[in-house]
């Protein structure tokens, strides 16, 4: 049977307690002070001294370039989808940097924060700043970043920046919703599933009648769909990350 995982519930259930027990000969204090150790020993590099500055907190700038989603590998992996996203627009016309963006942000996002996806987690919830500090620099610098690579994609492969810009409000939508269903589920995976199918879901529904990929992004009357889908996901994630449970010793 499952049992809830609620504080009131865990107080007065003594097989929970039981299993919240670390088993026997198990040091907690000493594996907990070896991953701080490897985390937080880590020399500080130019981007996390500019951070630093920036945000006038060494432990946020801690946080924020231990983020999976900003890791070197995985911002290539991003760019270089898009650019081969552009060629092939460029070769074909068929509008894949639209339908990619809100894509590879949706999947950036959900990496970007939770025990599902951080290593650090634990280490960034034991700072003296908010989880929500911490997830809101982390979504902010994540979604900044997508954007920036693939604006500038799109733009040269389109040549026109208003039509660069068609797919920021889903991308921001699909974002959103990630993020929630990753913090909720505290499984990176399933908010990538989350997003992924509610976008590729709008992207087919949005082309039955047209036929072109890029509906759901310029299509005008979706915009306050998305823009309530990325307000309530952000709302819901900031809610939930302040009650993410902690290991305790």
């Amino acid at each position: 049977m499952m049992h809830p995982d609620d504080p009131l519930h865990v107080a007065d259930c003594a097989a929970c307690q039981a299993a919240a027990r670390p088993p026997a000969g198990v040091d907690l204090g000493r594996v907990w002070m070896e991953v701080a150790g490897r985390t937080w020993s880590r020399p500080r590099g130019p981007m996390e001294r500019l951070a630093s500055r920036l945000l006038s907190s060494p432990g946020l700038a801690r946080a924020l370039v231990t983020t999976p989603s900003l890791f070197r590998a995985y911002v290539v992996a991003t760019a270089a989808i898009l650019v081969a996203g552009a060629v092939f627009e460029r070769g074909t016309g068929a509008p894949l940097v639209a339908v990619l963006a809100p894509a590879l942000a949706g999947v950036g996002i959900a990496y970007a924060y939770g025990p599902g996806a951080d290593g650090a987690f634990e280490l960034s919830r034991s700072m003296p700043i908010s989880a929500q500090m911490v997830l809101l620099a982390r979504a902010v610098a994540v979604f900044t970043l997508n954007a920036a690579i693939a604006l500038a994609v799109s733009i040269i492969a389109s040549g026109a920046f208003d039509v660069a810009i068609d797919w920021l409000a889903p991308m921001t939508a699909v974002s959103g919703l990630a993020l929630a269903v990753a913090t909720l589920s505290r499984s990176a995976a399933t908010g990538v599933a989350a997003g992924l199918i509610a976008w590729f879901a709008t992207v087919v529904a949005s082309a039955g009648g047209t036929g072109r990929l890029d509906t759901a992004a310029t299509a005008g009357w979706l915009i306050p769909a998305y823009v309530l889908i990325a307000v309530t996901g952000a709302l819901v994630a900031v809610r939930v990350s302040g009650r993410l449970p902690v290991a305790r010793d």
